[in-house]
């Protein structure tokens, strides 16, 4: 199966722009109606299957979730792709951010895309498009709502630029501060909550910390959606769902010599990874590292060449100056397994339990629940 078929339905990239457009009382992908103000929350991490599965821990969420309220968020299901795509409305290839770890190849070096700026990568130029706040500047005031600790990050400059950032740790205290700046007209609010994901990573979604986090969102959700000023709708969506990955289903394929001989970088993550190989292996031994990895990956993973998966579309149309971001070789997870090279990634990457990034289900659809003045 071309895993391009899984993405099926409504985009994550239509969010905003159906906001800025529901708040002119103007036709939108989503069909949203006219809106006094807008909240898009994002729960990081927060797949609809997760949620489903949860459902009596979440009444507020899981009650509002059926299957016209899904949507899909493409791949990489990764944070930084993710959000780059919905802030922007465009798709990785073009945007620019392709995975959680790419190649900058003017440096010759893999950059983290959620704390590795910094050096010759600038967020002002890396991330290409403008954001959607910056389109509707003018006519919509924006506003991004978010920990303390992203206001200045690399990737907030990449995706947030045109929005007014309002900091604030707690969960309550960002539900709050949406709150508040939706009561004037005109004002489309984005509000990010990363505790699922963190506890996803660390403990897994099928863990009572995960639960937990899940229950302290529903119920600020739940006193939002009270509190809500006249005329505003309320969007909870997500950029990835997730899946728990046990240690005894990680491939340490850097143990087979063939795989990684000829390859002179990793990058991505672990459900989808980016082989950059050596700039001047023959052609002959490219696809001779090719064939192996199908050989030895295929029935668990999507193994695609770069140009196979811009021919398929897993990223959009690709811009020629993004294309060397891209890795010359991809493996894409689609059984219940990681990839790590245990030569770059230590004991502490490997202790991640919720994984993401690949194209399963499970990854890329998220909920698209509305309420408020989004319901009617």
């Amino acid at each position: 199966m071309v895993p391009t078929a899984l993405a099926v339905g409504p985009h994550l990239r239509a969010v905003l722009p159906s906001c800025v457009a529901a708040l002119a009382g103007e036709d939108n992908a989503l069909r949203l109606p006219r809106l006094r103000s807008a909240i898009v929350l994002v729960v990081d991490g927060l797949g609809a299957a997760s949620l489903k599965a949860r459902a009596g821990h979440a009444r507020t969420l899981a009650g509002a979730l059926n299957k016209t309220t899904t949507i899909t968020t493409g791949v990489p299901t990764t944070t930084a792709a993710a959000l780059s795509t919905l802030m922007t409305a465009a798709l990785p290839g073009d945007h620019g951010v392709v995975a959680y770890a790419a190649l900058d190849p003017v440096a010759d070096r893999v950059v983290n895309q959620l704390s590795g700026w910094g050096g010759t990568v600038d967020p002002l130029v890396w991330q290409r498009r403008r954001t959607v706040f910056e389109d509707a500047a003018g006519r919509v005031r924006s506003v991004a709502v978010g920990p303390k600790k992203y206001r200045t990050s690399g990737l907030t400059a990449a995706i947030l630029r045109g929005a007014e950032y309002v900091a604030a740790d707690s969960i309550a205290e960002r539900f709050d501060a949406a709150v508040t700046a939706a009561a004037e007209e005109g004002t489309l609010v984005y509000l990010y909550v990363p505790e699922a994901d963190q506890a996803a990573h660390g403990s897994g979604w099928q863990s009572d910390r995960w639960t937990e986090a899940l229950e302290e969102i529903d119920g600020a959700v739940a006193g939002a959606v009270r509190r809500l000023p006249r005329g505003t709708g309320l969007l909870v969506t997500a950029d990835h769902g997730i899946l728990d990955v046990p240690d005894g289903r990680h491939i340490l394929f850097d143990e087979r010599a063939d795989l990684v001989d000829g390859v002179r970088h990793v990058g991505g993550e672990p459900r989808m990874v980016h082989l950059y190989f050596e700039p001047d292996l023959a052609e002959a031994e490219r696809a001779a590292l090719v064939e192996r990895w199908r050989d030895a990956e295929s029935a668990r993973a999507w193994v695609r060449t770069r140009q196979e998966a811009t021919d398929e579309g897993w990223f959009g149309p690709v811009a020629p100056e993004v294309a060397p971001r891209i890795g010359d070789l991809l493996i894409a997870a689609r059984g219940l397994v990681a990839y790590y090279d245990t030569r770059i990634a230590g004991a502490g990457a490997r202790s991640m339990v919720g994984q993401h990034g690949s194209w399963t289900p499970e990854e890329t659809r998220v909920p698209l629940l509305r309420y408020g003045a989004a319901a009617g």
